[in-house]
């Protein structure tokens, strides 16, 4: 079982990973902390693409949280038995990160490297409002959701979250056919 999670900052990928890794006792892999260093430095492209390429030749069950378009974007999802598409509205996105923010504040969350302490400037404001939902990333969804129309999963909401949680199957062994029937858009 595999599964590519993607979709806009502060929409809980994170979160819904460390989720679906645990049940389904899959590795995950958070691109966040394969991209940044400590102190928010980032990582040379090469060392990043060489980690994620490492991570998919010797896992055969596993949870990719994060876009990065350009670390094997293509292979992580033609490899995903499903894709999750967290497209969650601005307004939402931005109070989960600042919820993430008031519970991490000072301090590195989990699926994050360590030394980048949780942060909600002016910047990260500017993204998940405004620049991270640029036209080149909202054709890049689209893009996603036309070549992969049998595995992609369009979760809206809180809502529509929940109720995919509950609708998964209790293995991953019956996880392939449910991802088949299951498209929430």
């Amino acid at each position: 079982m595999k599964i590519a999670i993607i979709g806009y900052s502060g929409c809980g990928k994170s979160t819904l990973a460390r989720y679906l890794g645990k049940k389904y006792k899959a590795e995950v892999l958070y691109l966040d902390k394969v991209h940044w260093l400590p102190g928010w430095r980032e990582q040379e492209r090469d060392r990043e693409k060489a980690a994620v390429r490492r991570f998919l030749d010797t896992h055969s069950s596993w949870v990719i949280d994060g876009n990065y378009g350009d670390l094997l974007y293509g292979r992580r999802l033609r490899e995903a038995d499903q894709i999750l598409f967290l497209n969650f509205n601005r307004v939402a996105c931005l109070c989960r990160a600042l919820k993430r923010y008031l519970r991490f504040r000072g301090q590195s969350r989990d699926s994050m490297t360590p030394g980048c302490p949780e942060k909600l400037d002016a910047e990260f404001v500017r993204w998940i409002l405004w620049d991270g939902r640029r036209k080149k990333y909202r054709d890049r969804y689209r893009a996603v959701m036309r070549k992969y129309p049998e595995k992609v999963v369009v979760i809206r909401g809180q809502r529509e979250l929940e109720r995919y949680k509950k609708s998964l199957p209790l293995s991953p062994a019956s996880f392939t056919y449910a991802a088949n029937s299951r498209c929430l858009h």
